[in-house]
C-alpha cells in the first residue's frame, strides 16, 4: 500500500492506553513506568503517530549528552501497517536528534526483520546481541541483596563501558529497580519487573571478574515464579557462557546500528547486560 500522509506529534500521558496496548500486541516487555520514564527524560522527544485522526504508532528517543542518543519503541497497529508509517517515525526521530538536538550519533537495536529499512536510511551495523530467556522455576540460592538506592559514583565507570554519560537515565532506573548491586568502582547491576519478565540489566563493570560476580548476585535475587530476560552483546563471552550455565536460552537476535559519528562506541565486552534495546 502506498505511503499515506502521517501527523506526528509529542506523545503524553494521555496516548500511553494506545502506546502500551500496541507494545502489549507486539509481545515487548516494557511496562507503564517504562513509557513514564521515556517522557520524562525525553518530553519533546517521544513521539505518536496519527492516520485519519487515530492513533497508529509510536517512536521514543533518548539522549545522553551530545554524543549519542538512542532510538526505540518503534511500534505500529497492525491496522496501519505497511502504509509507511513506522519509517515516518524514524526519519521524524532522527530529523529530531540531528537537526533539532544536534546528536552527533544516533544508535539502535534492531531485529533482522528491521535492518535492512535501517540501512537504508544509513545505519551500519556495530555488533550483535541476543535475548538470553530462563523459564525454568529456580528458587534463588541466598535471596536478594542489601537494596540501597543509588548514591553519587555507583555509576562512574558506565560513561567509559557505555560510550556516553546516561547518569540520568541510571538513576531512573535505580528507582524502579526491584534489586542493584553496586561493587564500590563503578561496576553496577540493576533488575527491574517487566510485563512479561523480570529484566536483568543494565550490568556494566571493568573487568570479567566484577561483572561475573555482579550478574550472579542478580541471577540469585531473581524470585523463581517469573521469567527472566537478560539481554547480552555477543562479545561478551563471559557473560553468554554464565546465561547458558545458569539455565539461560537465547530466544532473539538483534543488531546494534549507528548512524552519524560513532566517535565513543563504547566497550561491549564491559556489558554484561544491556538497559534493554529501547535504551542501549
Amino acid at each position: 500500500m502506498p505511503d499515506v500522509a502521517v501527523h506526528i506529534r509529542p506523545l503524553g500521558e494521555g496516548d500511553l492506553g494506545f502506546a502500551n496496548a500496541v507494545r502489549g500486541i507486539a509481545g515487548w516487555n516494557q511496562t507503564l513506568a517504562d513509557w513514564r520514564r521515556f517522557i520524562a527524560l525525553e518530553p519533546e522527544g517521544c513521539f505518536l503517530a496519527e492516520c485519519d485522526g487515530a492513533p497508529a504508532g509510536t517512536a521514543t528517543t533518548t539522549c545522553y549528552g551530545a554524543d549519542l542518543a538512542w532510538i526505540g519503541m518503534v511500534l505500529v497497529h497492525p491496522d496501519f501497517r505497511r502504509r509507511g508509517i513506522g519509517t515516518a517515525l524514524l526519519r521524524h526521530g532522527i530529523r529530531h536528534l540531528r537537526e533539532t538536538r544536534g546528536i552527533r550519533c544516533v544508535k539502535l537495536d534492531a531485529t533482522p526483520e528491521g535492518q535492512p529499512l535501517y540501512e537504508k536510511l544509513g545505519f551500519v551495523a556495530e555488533w550483535g546481541l541476543r535475548r538470553w530467556l530462563r523459564k525454568e522455576i529456580i528458587l534463588p540460592d541466598a535471596g536478594p541483596p542489601p537494596f540501597r538506592g543509588a548514591t553519587p559514583g555507583d555509576f562512574a565507570a558506565d560513561a567509559a563501558n557505555f560510550g556516553a554519560d546516561r547518569a540520568r537515565l541510571l538513576d531512573s532506573l535505580a528507582a524502579g529497580s526491584f534489586a542493584a548491586v553496586f561493587d564500590g568502582d563503578g561496576g553496577f547491576g540493576l533488575m527491574r519487573e517487566g510485563s512479561r519478565a523480570n529484566y536483568l540489566g543494565p550490568v556494566s563493570a571493568a573487568n570479567p571478574e566484577t561483572g561475573l560476580k555482579l550478574c550472579r548476585d542478580l541471577i540469585a535475587a531473581a524470585p523463581g515464579d517469573r521469567w527472566v530476560f537478560w539481554d547480552i552483546p555477543d562479545d561478551n563471552r563471559v557473560a553468554t557462557k554464565l546465561a547458558a550455565d545458569s539455565g539461560f536460552e537465547p530466544v532473539r537476535v538483534l543488531t546494534r546500528m549507528w548512524l552519524g559519528e560513532n566517535a565513543a562506541p563504547g566497550d561491549p565486552a564491559r556489558l554484561f547486560a544491556l538497559a534493554e534495546p529501547g535504551l542501549g
